[in-house]
């Protein structure tokens, strides 16, 4: 493996009822919240000395940033575009901007690799079933508390646009995912609501609560536009880190 990882107790899992009135409340919560208008406006191989006042004690959390695709598997593409390069752009400045909120997280993937070379859970012939059990195992091992899958959209119908949280059954991921939705909207000024990911293997397969991020669609111009700006893509990153922490914040 290519990062160091801390250990943390898995935490009890909440209702669903519980996590629907406290989305009733999110709103409301956290109206005087302020963006991090400094860290957009910081270098981006700086962040973490960009935003010290953001530095809050909060509770203990494990959060594993699973970058989407990687190696021969380039995720959605637009031409030469490959979502694959988009979602380890994100998820680098993710990790940064979560650790100056004084929350641990690591990277599955810090490079241009596919995770199925890493495989020690499950012996198939297929490099796809490969990958998706080192991410649904990784969690497990190293006793994370969140996964936060990073990824972008692709339909054939170009005029959609706007990001889109998928989380599991349980309360706990849906109020995590109801959290970096509202703040992704904000950011993109989209009103989407999560929805159920019910077919998706990494939600089915992890039990800590997980939510997959589409941050945009590649086949939409204006998104496209978005997701390859570095200065855009920190605050996407940013708005991720919001969400993760009010979540934090809120449990």
């Amino acid at each position: 493996m290519h990062h160091d990882y801390y250990l943390f107790p898995f935490k009890s899992k909440w209702s669903v009822r519980i996590a629907v009135i406290w989305m009733a409340m999110l709103s409301l919560a956290f109206q005087d919240i302020p963006a991090a208008n400094a860290a957009q406006e910081s270098k981006l191989d700086n962040i973490e000395a960009a935003i010290p006042e953001y530095r809050r004690a909060l509770p203990t959390t494990e959060v594993i940033i699973d970058v989407g695709h990687g190696g021969i598997d380039g995720g959605a593409h637009h031409k030469e575009l490959l979502e694959k390069n988009i979602n380890l752009a994100v998820g680098k400045k993710l990790y940064l901007l979560l650790r100056s909120y004084g929350i641990r997280a690591a990277l599955n993937r810090d490079g241009d690799y596919a995770l199925s070379d890493d495989n020690r859970w499950l012996r198939s012939r297929s490099r796809h079933q490969r990958d998706l059990s080192q991410r649904s195992q990784l969690p497990g091992e190293i006793q994370s508390e969140l996964m936060v899958s990073l990824h972008v959209n692709w339909t054939k119908n170009t005029s959609r646009s706007g990001p889109l949280v998928l989380h599991q059954p349980q309360g706990e991921s849906a109020l995590l995912a109801y959290c970096i939705q509202d703040a992704l909207n904000r950011q993109q000024h989209s009103s989407r609501t999560p929805v159920l990911g019910k077919p998706f293997y990494l939600l089915n397969k992890v039990e800590q609560p997980a939510v997959i991020v589409e941050m945009g669609f590649i086949s939409h111009e204006g998104d496209r536009k978005m997701l390859t700006d570095p200065r855009r893509q920190l605050q996407i990153a940013d708005a991720i880190a919001s969400g993760v922490r009010n979540y934090i914040l809120l449990r």
